[in-house]
């Protein structure tokens, strides 16, 4: 059973949708006893989705991430986990040095797809069209590099 973490900043927006879309495309490939999660970087725990990712994710997906609760990443949070996809470069390099034991299974969600190495842009506080071209864009590489994540989690 792996166990794949996703960070994003606040873990309102970015990870909560990318989490919903890993697990749902894992189960559909048969491998419903893997663990996926998610954390912030500066997360507030217990704040709520935002509720463009939560409508998006409901109205495109149907896949429901309404209840989904902030928190912020730690070492034991990381320590369990055997992948972390983090949303930007600054994120990666914030983690690795924090938490330098695990810098080795920390990655961009970029580079799932040829080893591309780019930024996920946060759509907080923004209007609904932004949030829906952050989901377009999580989800081509989470489909495109669903192979390297099992591959990596493994």
């Amino acid at each position: 059973m792996a166990n794949i973490l996703v960070i994003c900043t606040a873990n309102i927006c970015r990870s909560p949708v990318v989490e919903g879309l890993i697990t749902d495309r894992l189960e559909k490939q048969g491998y419903t006893n893997w663990t996926i999660h998610s954390a912030g970087t500066w997360a507030q725990n217990g704040r709520s989705v935002t509720q463009y990712s939560a409508e998006v994710m409901q109205e495109i997906e149907n896949i429901d991430i309404f209840a989904h609760s902030a928190r912020m990443v730690t070492a034991e949070i990381l320590g369990e986990a055997d992948l972390v996809l983090c949303m930007t470069k600054n994120h990666v390099e914030a983690l690795r040095v924090e938490f330098h034991d695990h810098a080795a299974k920390i990655y961009l969600l970029s580079q799932m797809v040829d080893n591309r190495r780019y930024n996920i842009a946060d759509p907080y506080g923004s209007a609904k069209p932004n949030y829906v071209r952050m989901y377009k864009q999580v989800k081509d590489l989470v489909e495109q590099g669903l192979p390297r994540i099992v591959e990596l989690a493994q």
